[in-house]
């Protein structure tokens, strides 16, 4: 699910993909808590399999400014994200969601 997650903020975010605009997006539109140590867990998992690629910046124009490690979805990321969103929409589709006591 998380990596789920990660992939939709990749797709979302385009060329601004990075740790911490990666956590603003799941938190913002998830609703759920993301650490930043997660986020590049994943996406260490998600380049292993093919799924996304790294670029590192320029450093910040700023005194101590550090560089950046963006992310960028491949094609293999969006069929994976399409295939997930799927399975997960036809296994959801019916079922009553509401509070169950």
């Amino acid at each position: 699910e998380f990596e789920v997650l990660v992939l939709a903020a990749l797709q979302r975010l385009d060329d601004d993909a990075y740790a911490v605009t990666i956590k603003d997006d799941i938190q913002r539109r998830a609703r759920r808590p993301a650490s930043l140590g997660a986020i590049h867990a994943a996406l260490n998992r998600l380049a292993d399999k093919g799924f996304l690629t790294f670029r590192i910046s320029d450093p910040l124009p700023v005194p101590g400014g550090r560089s950046r490690k963006y992310s960028k979805i491949t094609p293999a990321g969006h069929r994976a994200l399409r295939r997930s969103t799927a399975s997960l929409a036809r296994m959801i589709e019916g079922l009553e969601l509401g509070v169950r006591r």
